[in-house]
């Protein structure tokens, strides 16, 4: 099967396509024939493997997993033999290992049946960005009816889904995005948009009673000031790839430290794949609530080319490997 693989760190010249064997399911795992992936910041920084303490975990002279991609959308082609909540056949979308190749392997956990309304592109679009989205609203920030909520980098991957999942949840939405995006995302639903290249949020006198941030690139003192006692401020995982990872580091760790000193949550996270959450994405997007927002679109020996757009920091929305 034709798969992309990278056997040490760098740009993305360092992906090729090449034929390599075709994966088989364990006892407890599906294999998908991949109909369509996304490109996430977390594959550019593996790719690139930074900041360089990740390589404690991901390889130090080297990577450890040498084929990138997390978003699938696909259908089954086979199943182990523990698994019992799918079978061949079935059209699914998730969360594997190697997701810009043909085929993949994953566990059910990570899997959930894509609605028969929704494209293998939109399902694709949706795992890791809208499970940000979702658990860093719900769980972490505790959305709320009626709440006044600001999404920072409303016009990103995370960000476009976060828009129209907390207009999902009753708040009152604004959003901050560049210039070209400000029509966008309020066809998203956002109640409001400030244009960042225009205006200063922090430098407002509205206020907040969540901010999820996808861009970190306020002091926590400025954000502080716009946001309500008490009130949540969220700091997201998988930040822009144009930005430092030493500073995005910094500005975490600052959090961390202030937090139990201040009346403000500061709180920051990581997305978790699990079956019923994505569920609950497929029926947003199936119901019309939430529309991914698809940048690009690219066939699997374009991939370095995806990521390479990917790392200039201004994609909207996702970008999508389309692989039928």
């Amino acid at each position: 099967m034709k798969a992309i693989v990278y056997s040490k760190y760098g740009s993305p010249d360092v992906l090729r396509c090449e034929e390599i064997e075709k994966p088989t399911a364990g006892d407890d795992e599906v294999l998908l024939k991949v109909y369509a992936a996304s490109a996430n910041p977390l594959d550019w920084h593996l790719m690139k493997g930074k900041p360089y303490i990740a390589r404690i975990l991901f390889g130090l002279g080297e990577p450890k997993v040498r084929r990138p991609g997390r978003d699938v959308a696909g259908q089954v082609e086979a199943v182990g033999s523990s698994v019992t909540r799918f079978k061949p056949g079935d059209e699914v979308f998730g969360t594997c290992l190697g997701a810009f190749a043909e085929y993949a392997c994953t566990v059910p956990s990570k899997l959930a049946i894509k609605p028969a309304n929704v494209t293998f592109e939109q399902a694709a679009s949706a795992p890791i960005a809208a499970l940000t989205a979702l658990q860093g609203l719900r769980d972490t920030g505790q959305i709320r009816p009626g709440q006044k909520i600001l999404i920072n980098g409303a016009a990103g991957g995370v960000g476009t889904f976060a828009v129209q999942i907390a207009k999902s949840f009753g708040a009152e939405v604004t959003g901050v995005c560049n210039t070209r995006n400000v029509e966008m995302v309020r066809s998203l639903g956002a109640d409001r948009v400030i244009d960042y290249t225009k205006e200063n949020f922090t430098e407002q006198r509205k206020k907040y009673d969540l901010i999820y941030d996808c861009v970190l690139n306020h002091s926590l003192s400025a954000l502080r000031q716009v946001l309500n006692r008490p009130g949540v401020y969220v700091m997201v995982g998988g930040p822009n790839p144009s930005r430092s990872m030493g500073g995005l580091l910094a500005h975490w760790v600052t959090a961390l430290v202030v937090s139990p000193f201040v009346s403000q949550n500061l709180k920051f996270f990581m997305a978790k794949s699990n079956s019923e959450d994505l569920t609950i994405i497929g029926e947003l997007i199936a119901t019309g609530k939430v529309r991914p927002v698809i940048d690009r679109c690219y066939r699997l020996n374009e991939v370095p080319e995806a990521m390479r757009y990917l790392g200039t920091g201004h994609a909207r929305g996702k970008l999508v490997i389309t692989l039928v």
